[in-house]
């Protein structure tokens, strides 16, 4: 192996340039090499393979801390840290790397940065004066001989070496700077930093659940792509960068024997300090894309890494300087030398494929806009993504899967608005999809989930959701939506299995663990549903639904109190009322059921009915439970997909008013 450079690498935010060049020539003078990007590198070149390859090679990395760098949540200091960090696992423990530099007051409690950087005593250099003494400890760093002690670890109590200040905050514990206070908006918050490490952490896998497989070794063909950095001025240009990155996810994704994990999962470690080979440990992969996109006026730079997760190696990279309107070219040829660097087999992109692209630049940026405001969930989001498909449409009448996605928009909004407010367009949107592109999954199934919660139409939704899986077998959302109509026909088994495969392509989907963890619990195995449950609540810990799922799981299993607690917890306030009113209703806490069943029905009690309904017939009062039912019936609540198998409505089912509900949804009655 070669021997690594004895050169210093200095890591800054364009802001401290000034600072960072006062180091950089306090460290020259001392006959230390350093790199240092302004003098070595030029203009676009500043994030390639030189870079990668500086800091995999560089005998110490210097990161400048300040105020910038606390600013700036992107840049490319912020890239070079994480390869840093990546390289750091790959060492001795006694092999001295990372030597942080703070160049103003920024104190390191409050400073937003990798967590192996504050391991280390933090040096403070006001800006960028160097003292000879620093000078001096760097060169003995550098010097070759194998006595040479490393930096320490910043101790919990004590000072910095002689020739510096102490650190304001070295007193200061660190195990009691990252226990966060103990009320439940910081804990919720602090649970959704740590979900990862619980997640990378837990011994429990897919394989523990019934029928999953044993685990096995992680397959060569396998590559996980992450969410490309944005490198555009603009920071509202994001979602360009994210949506190229499933786009090329999704292209991967079809090749046949290449296991490449969903957009879920894939994207659940952006913006978190995470190494390459612990993405790749939760993921199950051996390799990892990663990459950045510029946009400019009409022209991209794309630049992408192959890295291999064992060793940090890149095995490919490249960068692509284009027209905005050569974007689709550019996917292709990163998808042709990613399988050729992983010998697979790449099959010329498809009729689905071609369905996703258009000649209409500005409609495709539209297009991808719009999926970034459905990923992000909320009902203002699901309106702006109405409106970014609907742009894209008037720029590319025939552009099919933009009518896809506004199909998927305009049932999202309806299922997230005020009941009886069809919107009869949604159907529509997905019936010119399915003309335009007949081969294209997204179409059948955009019509396949509104024949589901829109119409109850049965029969057609499984028509549509199985040719959505035949024309798409990679996308996992699908398999997701046919275990949901699966459970919503009495088919536990098989919607238990579904989810299981869904999962296994998707280990970080919390709605796909929620499911699952609901589903074994209506067959009562508790034990696994409340895994499952759990498995839900580490990754997503603010999500209502998962919080409703295995709270019904506890009450389910004779653990009310356990419900009730669970049930509290639900961020979004009808749900938390609705599991608060059952589970004391279960404790025999009689009055403080029924104030949460009349807050509810003060607040909410012109939308979820079917909710109401629910809480009625768990209280065994069935005249009012049936009396929500036909008023959930009669607004077309979607809740009632979930009339057969809802175990909350266990009183209701010896009645005939309620298997004459069954026959009127046309759901079956055995």
């Amino acid at each position: 192996m070669t021997e690594p450079s004895r050169a210093v690498f200095l890591s800054y935010a364009s802001q401290d340039a000034e600072a960072a060049q006062r180091i950089c020539e306090s460290l020259r003078a001392g006959g230390i090499e350093v790199w240092f990007d302004q003098s070595e590198l030029r203009g676009g070149d500043a994030w390639d393979r030189q870079i990668r390859n500086q800091i995999h090679d560089c005998a110490l990395f210097i990161p400048i801390i300040s105020a910038k760098t606390q600013a700036r949540l992107e840049g490319y200091f912020r890239l070079e840290w994480k390869l840093a960090v990546e390289r750091t696992h790959l060492m001795s423990e006694r092999v001295t790397f990372l030597v942080p530099v703070v160049i103003d007051d920024t104190g390191d409690a409050q400073a937003d940065v990798p967590e192996p950087f504050r391991a280390m005593q933090w040096t403070r250099l006001p800006a960028g004066k160097t003292p000879s003494g620093f000078v001096s400890r760097i060169s003995q760093l550098l010097a070759p001989s194998e006595s040479q002690a490393p930096i320490q670890a910043r101790p919990s109590t004590g000072s910095a070496p002689s020739f510096l200040p102490p650190t304001p905050s070295a007193a200061t514990s660190r195990r009691s700077r990252l226990v966060p206070p103990l009320i439940a908006a910081v804990a919720l918050i602090a649970a959704g930093y740590f979900a990862l490490d619980k997640f990378v952490l837990s011994k429990r896998s897919v394989a523990s659940l019934p029928g999953a497989s044993a685990p096995s070794a992680i397959p060569e063909k396998s590559i996980a792509v992450l969410p490309f950095v944005n490198m555009s001025s603009d920071k509202e240009q994001e979602y360009f960068s994210d949506g190229l990155a499933e786009e090329l996810l999704d292209l991967l994704s079809r090749v046949p024997d290449l296991k490449v994990p969903a957009r879920t999962s894939s994207f659940y470690f952006k913006g978190r300090q995470v190494t390459i080979g612990e993405i790749a440990k939760a993921l199950g992969v051996a390799h990892v894309l990663e990459g950045s996109v510029r946009k400019s006026g009409h022209t991209i730079r794309v630049t992408v890494q192959l890295i291999r997760a064992d060793d940090g190696y890149h095995l490919w990279s490249n960068s692509y300087d284009r027209d905005l309107k050569d974007v689709f070219k550019v996917q292709d040829e990163i998808a042709a030398a990613v399988v050729e660097a992983l010998k697979a087999r790449l099959q010329a992109p498809g009729q689905e494929a071609a369905a996703h692209r258009t000649s209409n630049t500005e409609a495709y940026s539209r297009y991808l806009l719009g999926k970034q405001f459905i990923y992000r969930g909320g009902l203002e989001d699901y309106r702006h993504a109405v409106e970014a498909f609907q742009k894209a449409i008037a720029l590319d009448p025939s552009y099919a899967a933009a009518y896809a996605a506004l199909a998927i928009a305009k049932l999202n909004l309806r299922l997230e608005g005020p009941n009886g407010t069809v919107d009869d367009t949604g159907p529509a949107a997905a019936e010119r999809a399915i003309e335009l592109a007949p081969g294209l999954a997204d179409g059948y199934a955009a019509r396949g989930m509104q024949r589901l919660f829109l119409s109850f139409n049965w029969s057609g939704a499984q028509a549509d959701l199985e040719k959505a899986l035949a024309f798409g077998p990679h996308d996992s959302d699908n398999q997701r939506r046919y275990g949901i109509l699966l459970a919503t026909l009495g088919r536990m088994p098989e919607a238990i299995a579904v989810m299981r495969r869904q999962i296994e392509v998707d280990p970080l989907d919390a709605g796909a663990w929620t499911e699952l963890g609901l589903y074994l619990a209506i067959t009562r195995q508790f034990a696994l549903a409340r895994q499952a449950g759990r498995r839900g609540l580490e990754i997503s810990p603010e999500n209502s639904w998962v919080h409703r799922s295995l709270g019904t799981t506890e009450l389910l299993d004779g653990r009310a109190a356990q419900a009730l607690s669970v049930y509290g917890q639900v961020p979004f306030e009808p749900g938390r009322l609705v599991g608060v009113a059952i589970a004391e209703y279960s404790l025999g806490h009689r009055k403080e059921s029924q104030q949460a069943l009349d807050a509810l029905l003060a607040k909410y009690g012109g939308t979820w009915l079917y909710s109401i309904a629910t809480v009625y017939a768990w209280r065994g009062e069935q005249e009012r439970a049936f009396e929500w039912l036909a008023r959930a019936y009669a607004a077309h609540d979607d809740g009632l997909v979930r009339l057969k198998t809802d175990p909350l409505l266990a009183s209701l089912r010896g009645d005939p008013r309620y298997k004459a509900l069954l026959r009127k949804m046309k759901l079956p009655e055995a």
